[in-house]
Formats: structure tokens, C-alpha cells, sequence
């Protein structure tokens, strides 16, 4: 029987026109360059579904599997959370279409483009919900590539069982430093791999750190050199990455965001309940407040933007999110 998640302690609060109307609690690991655990806030030590954050591990099993993409972009979309742009598209198609895989062996659900100008466009265009639009078609391209490479049935890659899957499961364990600890459904349709906050940080420590040209390695360049792919125009992720070279982050459904950077070390957030406002600013906050991560001055705007983000009434800025760190 795993060790089920126990909660954390308060790290955010809503404050609306200087009235705290919002409290969320949250836990936070914190691990040195070496992946040792150096500082912790609530419960750090049982597991969690990282959700998408498990994607750049992911990627690091394809590339193990034998795959060999053609260019940094095809990684970057195999690890991203996408919204569904044309570039995004494009990238996916390009996965596929290198591997000689047609968009129906995909086995996400179909969807729209999350990204708001791309869905209506798609909308506008009268067009319908297709799984390449889903946020994890590139990593599930990615994972049948990887099929292609191996000599695998592509078929049931999403089985556990699957010799990808297995691959995987080896790969985060070996990251991570932690047994798997469960094994459930994504909502993409793919197994989650549950571990601990402590391991998630470990193994983004290890990908910023791994050897250049080590498959670790490889994942995380990738990301960073194609930051859009990963979260799109909008997204934190892009928008952090570009702000900070070196900088490593991805984030996951339920308030989880992890972030690493060589030198400095990682962190891993889960907010209990789950709220996706809340991860990026306290994750933030704990890489550069208890990791010492210093940002460049000419970044520091973009970065401020994302550490406090604005709360607004009408369409004025009335408050902020604040962290509790």
C-alpha cells in the first residue's frame, strides 16, 4: 500500500483589495545540485502523480528505446504540454511523420487547441475535435516513435505492461531515487507514475546536471532551446525558460511545478488543492528565495509578473497573489 499524500502548509494567500479572501497549502521540496533534499515545506516524503511533470522523464526512456529524433524541436514536443498552436502542430506532424506513423495510431483524446486564439480559429473554421489539438499529442507521438525505434507493438503502448512503459517505470525510479509508488491513468490515457516531491526535484536536479549528450541532458537542452513548444505563447513555462537561461520548468495538472537550474539545484511544488494559479509562484519563489537562483535584472519584470501574479476587479488589478514563503 503506497504512502498516500498528507498535505502541507500554507504558501499562498489571494489578497483582494488588502483583504485575504483565498488561502491555498501546498508542499515544497527543495534539493541542492546533487539532488540531496536541503529544504522541505509539508509533506515531501509520500507520493504524488506528477502528472505532466513526469514528461521530460518520459522522453529521456525514448531516447533509451533507441528513437532518434530528427531535430531539438521533435524532443521539446515529445516533453510538452502544448496548446495546440500551428507550431505545435507542425512539430507533432513532424514526430509522426519521421517515424512513418499516421495521426490515428494517437491514443489521447481528441480535443481542442487549449490555447484560446487556436481554438477559436478552429471553431470559426467549423472544424471539430481532433487528438493531435490534445495537449499530450507530442508526447504520445514521441512514445510511438519510441515503439517504432524498439520494434514494439504500437498498438498497446499505453499498456504498463507495454516494453515502453516498463522502460519508463526503470527510467523514473532511476531519476527519481524512489520506487514507483502507484500507478494510475493520465488524463491523456497514458500510466502516471506516482513519487515522491523529494524525487521529482532529485531528477530535474539530475537532467540540468546529467553529462552533455547524455540522454538526461539531451531532454533538457531540448526544452530549453524550444521553450515555446512546451507551454505554448502563453504559457509559464515559455515564459520562465526564456527569462532565465538554464533554467529548466514544467509544469503538471493538480499544482504540481517543478524547476531546476545547473548550479543552483531544484524544486517541487504540489498545492493541495490542486489550483494551477498557486504552483508557479510558490515554485518560483522557492528556487530563488531558498535556492538562491538569481534572476537578471532585465528579466526581473517578466519574472515579477509570474512570482506575483495580479488579481483583478472589473478590469483593474485590485490585488495579488502573494506567496507565504
Amino acid at each position: 500500500m503506497s504512502a498516500s499524500y498528507r498535505g502541507g502548509e500554507p504558501v499562498a494567500e489571494i489578497v483582494r483589495s488588502g483583504f485575504a479572501e483565498s488561502l491555498h497549502r501546498g508542499s515544497v521540496a527543495v534539493t541542492d545540485p546533487s539532488g540531496n533534499l536541503v529544504a522541505s515545506i509539508g509533506d515531501t516524503g509520500s507520493a504524488v502523480f506528477p502528472r505532466s511533470s513526469n514528461k521530460p522523464m518520459q522522453a529521456v526512456a525514448m531516447l533509451r528505446a533507441g528513437w532518434e529524433p530528427g531535430t531539438s524541436a521533435d524532443l521539446a514536443i515529445a516533453s510538452a504540454s502544448h496548446r495546440g498552436e500551428a507550431f505545435h502542430l507542425a512539430q507533432v506532424a513532424s514526430v509522426l511523420g519521421s517515424a512513418g506513423i499516421g495521426e490515428d495510431r494517437l491514443q489521447c483524446p481528441a480535443d481542442l487547441p487549449s490555447d484560446p486564439d487556436a481554438r477559436t480559429a478552429v471553431i470559426a473554421d467549423g472544424g471539430a475535435t481532433r487528438r493531435v489539438y490534445m495537449n499530450c499529442s507530442g508526447k504520445h507521438a514521441g512514445m510511438l516513435a519510441a515503439c517504432v525505434a524498439g520494434g514494439w507493438d504500437l498498438a498497446t503502448y499505453r499498456d504498463p505492461e507495454h516494453p515502453y512503459q516498463r522502460l519508463v517505470i526503470a527510467t523514473v525510479e532511476e531519476l527519481t531515487g524512489d520506487p514507483v509508488q502507484a500507478i494510475g491513468i493520465d488524463g491523456c490515457g497514458a500510466p502516471v507514475l506516482a513519487v515522491t516531491l523529494a524525487g521529482l526535484a532529485r531528477a530535474f536536479a539530475r537532467l540540468v546536471e546529467a553529462p552533455a549528450g547524455s540522454p538526461e541532458r539531451r531532454v533538457a537542452d531540448a526544452m530549453r532551446a524550444n521553450p515555446k513548444l512546451i507551454d505554448g505563447t502563453r504559457g509559464p513555462d515559455h515564459r520562465m525558460m526564456t527569462a532565465v537561461p538554464g533554467l529548466l520548468a514544467k509544469g503538471g495538472a493538480e499544482g504540481v511545478h517543478v524547476i531546476a537550474a545547473p548550479g543552483v539545484g531544484a524544486v517541487a511544488v504540489k498545492i493541495d488543492d490542486g489550483a494551477g494559479r498557486a504552483s508557479t509562484p510558490v515554485a518560483l519563489r522557492a528556487i530563488t528565495q531558498i535556492s538562491g537562483l538569481e534572476i537578471p535584472h532585465e528579466s526581473k519584470p517578466e519574472i515579477d509578473a509570474l512570482l506575483w501574479p495580479e488579481v483583478h476587479g472589473g478590469d483593474q488589478p485590485v490585488g495579488r497573489l502573494r506567496t507565504l514563503l
